[in-house]
């Protein structure tokens, strides 16, 4: 008798190879301007799945308002926000250029020098005399570098068009992830059941934690130091305060905090001879930078128990390699990897360590 196998066209499995890679990749291409808007709006919708259900739950179960709601939320909170931050970054650049590309960068005196115990007046005479000597010279040939560094940021103003566009994509389909959430989520848990039965939904569940976890403890607590930030940066006068206040809440998403724009900001107002507000400024920074290590642990329980460590070198790593998006990637990735290992280790599954340690 003639084995089955025999019968198989070698030719005829290989074209079917090449016409299923070939489709996948075209779809690739043709989805591909489509899959960062739908990546940013599957991380919003999984991390505020919670409040829209409590949403509908409080209009009598009605899915249509409770979208509604949403939907205006993250209007108020995504779209209106950024276009008046792009609208004050482009605003206030444009006389950043023209300021260093003037002739009137100048050294202030600070004569409150003087005033510092023991150091003050070397340290005020060693100024002088940089101011005298060579300082101005170091100002000259430092200002053309500089005023290219700002161009360099103007000119990626004109990508803003194409973040909106990204922006509105988001809009879209998380409308339609949360009217659709739960067939959404059925077939996402069918395909991960299909994948491994052992893990499956597991693997899906600690995803979903991790993005909580991530968009509570570090996305969350990054806006709230930000706004601080700003308002700080606002009442003590210190000029481009908007475009700072941008700049603090991205530091703060990649774990370096709100300190390395404010104290600068700091010197500079002592920089001033401003040294009232300079001492507030100090003050109300330090409240900031002690309220992140309070925050941060807090949100990332109320997301999900997981390591912290964990949840922030995903974020800094994730930052790393798959830029924005990569924020919620890393620590999901890291979790995952992380709660295999620790279930391998234990011989068990990973839905019955998760049971295990939940119980």
């Amino acid at each position: 008798m003639q084995n089955s196998r025999d019968k198989i066209d070698l030719s005829q499995s290989i074209l079917s190879l090449i016409f299923i890679i070939s489709m996948g990749v075209v779809s690739f291409l043709v989805i591909k301007p489509f899959i960062l808007g739908f990546s940013w709006a599957s991380m919003i919708v999984i991390a505020t799945w919670p409040l829209m259900l409590k949403i509908q739950n409080f209009f009598g179960g009605k899915r249509a308002l409770a979208v509604l709601i949403m939907i205006i939320i993250l209007l108020l909170l995504f779209i209106i926000p950024v276009f008046f931050l792009v609208k004050s970054l482009i605003a206030t650049s444009i006389p950043l250029i023209h300021w260093l590309s003037s002739n009137t960068l100048e050294f202030p005196e600070l004569e409150w020098l003087q005033d510092i115990p023991l150091i003050g007046k070397k340290i005020f005479i060693s100024y002088q005399e940089l101011l005298d000597s060579d300082g101005r010279a170091l100002i000259r040939e430092i200002k053309p570098y500089m005023g290219r560094t700002t161009e360099f940021f103007i000119i990626q103003v004109k990508n803003c068009g194409l973040f909106f566009i990204h922006l509105i994509l988001m809009l879209f389909f998380s409308a339609l992830l949360y009217w659709n959430g739960e067939k959404i989520s059925e077939i996402v848990k069918n395909f991960a059941y299909r994948l491994s039965k052992k893990n499956g939904y597991a693997i899906v569940l600690l995803a979903t934690q991790a993005v909580r976890a991530v968009a509570l403890g570090v996305a969350v607590t990054a806006l709230i130091q930000a706004l601080l930030s700003g308002i700080g940066l606002l009442i003590s006068g210190v000029p481009y305060w908007a475009l700072l206040m941008i700049i603090i809440f991205f530091s703060c998403l990649i774990q370096l905090g709100p300190l390395p724009i404010l104290i600068p900001s700091i010197i500079w107002l002592y920089w001033n001879n401003n040294t009232t507000w300079g001492t507030i400024l100090l003050i109300w920074s330090c409240l900031v930078f002690i309220l992140d290590h309070i925050l941060r642990p807090f949100f990332i329980r109320i997301g999900a128990d997981l390591p912290i460590l964990l949840i922030l070198s995903g974020v800094i790593g994730g930052l790393l390699i798959f830029g924005m998006i990569g924020l919620f990637i890393g620590p999901i990735v890291l979790v995952i990897f992380y709660r295999l290992i620790i279930s391998w280790t234990y011989g068990i599954s990973l839905a019955s360590f998760l049971e295990k340690i939940h119980r």
